[in-house]
């Protein structure tokens, strides 16, 4: 997408050289001769940079002042001050204020256009570098190698770079908000802003200001203009997580919003133009809402263009040993300690739970068992650090106490409840897929089958998804 810049000169042949050096070097350009204008412009649709006089004829305010004011509601926006007449502190005092960079007139169109590569340039990574603290540690990978997982991530490849909206659903903490963070990373918005809005902590009536913003008052310097998540999107990515606990009214604004690409700030007469792609969350049964009347059935077809279920985490619990390293090395490199080796049977026992919280869950528990499991940083974790509801959904072949039953049997009864045991515990550890289970045990698969059979083991043959 091009930026977009706004110039502000009072001198028109200025204005037209620069608007033709910028717009053959493809960027888009709008003009303004005055600070209403600049302001307005500003308001209207956020630029991407400003290229500011600060000696303006007839206007309410100099450069300067329409600096502060812009840094004031969007301080994020680069600045680069031109003048004919300007002094050292001048450009000392432009610097001060927040303006990137100071240009004396005349100047070459490549000084120009160098400057301004720069000034996107140092913007987008401050931008990035913000965003990467406010999500802190954020993710964008959806590990695992489960068939379910594998489908997700190529429905992902094949979406992210469509511009579609996409409603992804699923029970809470499954990993809705990280698929949705890995479309706008895969997507051609990925160098700009992913904003979300959780709709479910959201108090229903500051919904409105939160999407559109408030318009700001006649004087910017006391009344500054409060941009929402809609503007602060432009150009990337907004995610509505939750969306069904969006109010009904809201809704319907929002419909249109998507519909015409913009919006009135509250308070505001001027329509808001922006380039935004809307993904959704939720972990309702969204049609379920739409017939109790809870949720507007063209909002959802605006934002169901592209459906994506995250499943549950029992529905893969073959994924649970890589995301449990993948969570301790995470866990380990913010805390600074080293991480613990989690053993094959605490593994299984962890493979065994139903984990009502899914990954969200899970992730939890590994930071809990690095700061307070018993032994030391080469000790490995085993099942009996395990919190007790997550130990006592173990397979039987780990809770087996060899010095009682299985000594009482003979030797063909204790054989064969070892390997019903043991084939049940690794079916569940390769969540039922009868070749990666077959795999792992030594057999061929057509032997586990009559094994199985014999044992009187029930096992749900799933295929892999390499």
């Amino acid at each position: 997408m091009a930026h977009d810049i706004l110039i502000v000169d009072d001198e028109p042949d200025i204005r037209a050289l620069i608007d033709g050096v910028l717009a053959d070097e493809g960027y888009e350009v709008r003009q303004a001769a005055n600070s209403d204008q600049a302001l307005a412009a500003f308001r209207q649709k956020r630029p991407n940079l400003v290229i500011l006089d600060i000696w303006l004829q007839n206007s309410r305010l100099d450069g300067l002042g329409i600096l502060e004011a812009i840094h004031r509601e969007e301080p994020r926006v680069p600045v680069v001050m031109i003048s004919g007449h300007g002094t050292i502190e001048t450009a000392v005092q432009a610097i001060q204020q927040g303006a990137y960079d100071f240009i004396e007139k005349p100047f070459k169109s490549d000084r120009l256009l160098l400057i301004v590569a720069r000034a996107l340039e140092a913007a987008r990574l401050k931008r990035e570098n913000s965003e990467l603290k406010l999500r802190g540690g954020s993710e964008t990978e959806l590990v695992g190698t489960s068939s379910l997982i594998a489908q997700i991530r190529n429905a992902i490849e094949k979406v992210a770079p469509t511009g579609s909206r996409v409603l992804i659903t699923g029970p809470a903490g499954s990993g809705k908000e990280v698929a949705a963070r890995a479309i706008h990373a895969r997507s051609r918005r990925a160098d700009e802003p992913f904003v979300a809005l959780n709709c479910a902590t959201l108090n229903p009536s500051r919904f409105e200001e939160e999407l559109f913003g408030v318009e700001g008052g006649p004087d910017p310097m006391t009344q500054p203009r409060r941009p929402g998540v809609l503007e602060r999107a432009h150009g990337g990515t907004l995610l509505l997580d939750e969306v069904a606990d969006m109010p009904l009214e809201t809704q319907g604004k929002i419909v249109r919003a998507l519909q015409e690409q913009g919006f009135e700030r509250i308070g505001g007469a001027t329509r808001v133009k922006v380039d935004v792609r809307v993904t959704a969350t939720t972990n309702r049964d969204l049609t379920a809402e739409i017939a109790a009347g809870r949720f507007r059935e063209d909002l959802f077809y605006r934002l169901a263009v592209v459906p994506i279920r995250m499943p549950a985490l029992r529905e893969r619990r073959e994924d649970v040993p890589a995301l449990a390293r993948h969570f301790m090395g995470k866990s380990a490199e913010n805390s600074g300690v080293p991480p613990r080796e989690i053993s094959e049977d605490a593994m299984a026992a962890m493979q065994a739970y139903d984990w009502p919280g899914n990954v969200r869950q899970l992730r939890n528990l590994v930071d809990w068992l690095l700061i307070m499991a018993p032994g030391g940083p080469a000790d490995p974790i085993r099942p009996e650090m395990l919190p007790p509801e997550v130990g006592s959904s173990a397979p039987a072949m780990l809770k087996l106490d060899r010095s009682s039953e299985i000594m009482t049997l003979p030797l063909r009864d204790a054989r064969e409840l070892f390997e019903r045991q043991y084939l049940e515990a690794q079916l569940l550890r390769f969540g039922g897929n009868i070749s990666r289970t077959a795999n792992f045990v030594g057999m061929e698969r057509s032997a586990l089958h009559r094994k199985l059979k014999f044992l009187g083991v029930q096992a749900e043959d799933r295929a892999s998804v390499s």
